[in-house]
C-alpha cells in the first residue's frame, strides 16, 4: 500500500484496537492507548435528512488532563460505515488522578465537560447518544482502591446525566487488544499494495508511551513477544500488527523514574536531585496527585551526556527494539513528541512538521549544555528532550536519520483513540 494510505490504515487499526479492548471492563489491568489517534473516516457536509445523523460522546481521561470528544456521524447507508461529520472537543487539567483523595472534584470535572455535550447534541437525541469514559495511564498508576473510587464517582455522574449510559460505560482501558472485529472499516480505507517502508504511529503521554506499526520483516514478527502481535484476517489473507503500550514510560512518569521517586507518593521534606535540571534550580513537580521537590546537582556534572546516562537507566531492560526500525521507516508521532518539538522550536505549533531524531538530539544538547530562555520557561525541557532522544534511539532503536511526522490533528480532528471507540460502539449499540 502507499505510505499515506498505510498510515491512514494504521490510524484506524490503532483506534479500533483501543476501542475493542476498552469494551472489556477489566478496570485495573489497563494500558494507556494514551491519549490520541485520529480521523479514520472522511468528512462530508451535513445532508438535509437529519434522521441519518447520530452522536457519540467519549471521555479520554489521561494522566495530565481529561478530554471530551463529541462526534457527529452521518449514516449514508443502513449497512455501511458511518461518516464523521464533525467533532466538538474540550479538555480540562489536571488529570483525574490528581483528585485521588478528593473524588468529588473529579465528578465536578466530568459534569463540567458534560455541559459541552449538552450544548452540542440536540436534546431530542440525548437518550440515544451513548456516553463512554475510558481512563488511561493516570488511573492505572494509582493504588487500585483509589482508582476504583474515582471510577465510581464518574459512574454516579453518568447515571445522573440525560444520555444513554451503557453497562460498560466507565472503565480503565484494557491493553490486551481483545475483540478485534474491524474488517469492514479496514476495507473502507485499505487496498493491498506494496511498499518497502515500515509505516507506523508513536504516542507519548504523561504516564505511558505506545508504538504501533505493520511489520515488513518476518524477523520482527518472530522476535516480538507474543502479546505484542495482533493478527486479523482480511482479503483472504492474514495480517499482523505490532502494537504495545509501556506503562510507566510516559514523559512525566519517566521524570519520576529518573529521580527515583516513581510510586513514592510525593515527599514534603526530601529533595530529588538530577543532572538534567539547571544547577541552581529548585522547585516542585506534580504528577498523579502528588508533589515532588526537585533540584539540580550543585556539585556534580550536568548537561546532555550526564542527563542521558540517568535516563537510559529508565529504559534499560524495558523497551523492546523491533528489528526493522533500524531500516527505512516512516512514523507519525503525537502528543508530547509534538508538544516538546514545538516548545523547542523544531516545528510550528499550528502546522506541525517533519523532524529527524538527530534534530531532537541537537536541540537537547543545546538546551542541556547552554541553558537559555527556554530552560527558564521550562526547567524540565532538557530532561524531556533528552528522554525523547533516548526513548527513540536507544529504546526503540530508530536511526538518527529517521524522520518523524509530527501532527496534532488529522483532518481537523484531534489525534486520539477516541474516534475509534466511537465508531466501534456505534456499531455495537446499533445507535444509528
Amino acid at each position: 500500500m502507499s505510505a499515506s494510505l498505510c498510515v491512514w490504515y494504521l490510524l484506524v487499526v490503532w483506534t479500533l484496537l483501543a476501542a475493542a479492548s476498552s469494551s472489556q471492563r477489566n478496570g485495573l489491568n489497563a494500558v494507556d492507548f494514551s491519549e490520541r489517534f485520529g480521523n479514520a473516516l472522511p468528512s462530508l457536509s451535513r445532508p438535509a435528512n437529519a434522521s441519518r445523523i447520530f452522536y457519540s460522546i467519549i471521555f479520554d481521561a489521561g494522566s495530565t488532563g481529561t478530554r471530551i470528544h463529541v462526534y457527529t456521524f452521518i449514516q449514508k447507508e443502513p449497512d455501511g460505515l458511518p461518516v464523521l461529520d464533525n467533532e466538538m472537543f474540550h479538555s480540562m487539567k489536571p488529570g483525574l488522578s490528581a483528585f485521588a483523595d478528593i473524588p468529588e472534584i473529579a465528578g465536578h470535572t466530568v459534569r463540567q465537560l458534560l455541559r459541552v455535550a449538552k450544548k452540542t447534541v440536540p436534546p431530542v437525541e440525548w437518550k440515544r447518544t451513548p456516553v463512554l469514559f475510558r481512563a488511561t495511564a493516570g488511573l492505572r498508576l494509582l493504588p487500585p482502591a483509589k482508582a476504583h473510587t474515582l471510577l465510581e464517582e464518574v459512574q454516579d455522574v453518568f447515571d445522573e446525566s440525560p444520555f444513554y449510559v451503557p453497562a460498560d460505560s466507565v472503565s480503565i482501558m484494557n491493553g490486551t487488544n481483545e475483540g478485534l472485529s474491524a474488517k469492514r472499516t479496514f476495507e473502507h480505507v485499505f487496498t493491498p499494495q506494496n511498499t518497502q517502508k515500515t509505516v507506523g504511529i508513536l504516542d507519548l503521554g504523561g504516564g505511558s508511551t505506545q508504538i504501533t506499526f505493520l511489520p515488513k520483516s518476518r524477523k520482527t514478527v518472530e522476535s516480538a513477544p507474543a502479546d505484542y502481535m495482533v493478527r486479523f484476517d482480511m482479503f483472504s489473507s492474514t495480517y499482523e500488527l505490532y502494537t504495545h503500550s509501556y506503562l510507566g514510560n510516559g514523559i512525566k512518569a519517566a521524570r519520576l523514574s529518573a529521580l527515583g521517586a516513581l510510586g513514592s507518593e510525593g515527599t514534603k521534606h526530601t529533595h530529588q536531585h538530577t543532572s538534567c535540571l539547571p544547577k541552581k534550580y529548585t522547585g516542585e513537580f506534580s504528577f498523579g496527585g502528588f508533589s515532588y521537590h526537585v533540584s539540580g546537582v550543585t556539585d556534580g556534572v550536568t548537561g546532555f551526556k550526564a542527563c542521558s546516562q540517568e535516563l537510559l537507566k529508565v529504559l534499560k531492560g524495558i523497551i523492546k527494539q523491533p528489528h526493522e526500525l533500524k531500516d527505512s521507516s516512516t512514523f507519525y508521532a503525537f502528543s508530547y513528541y509534538f508538544d516538546h518539538a514545538a516548545e523547542a522550536g523544531l516545528i510550528d505549533e499550528s502546522r506541525g512538521g517533519a523532524v529527524k531524531i538527530r534534530d531532537f538530539k541537537k536541540r537537547a544538547k543545546e538546551v542541556c549544555n547552554r541553558p537559555s530562555e527556554r530552560t527558564r520557561l521550562n526547567p524540565f525541557l532538557c530532561m524531556d528532550l533528552t528522554y525523547i532522544v533516548c526513548l527513540l534511539k536507544d529504546g526503540f532503536g530508530f536511526k538518527e536519520s529517521t524522520v518523524l511526522q509530527l501532527t496534532k490533528k488529522v483532518r481537523n480532528v484531534e489525534t486520539s483513540w477516541a474516534l475509534g471507540a466511537a465508531i466501534y460502539h456505534s456499531q455495537k449499540f446499533r445507535i444509528h
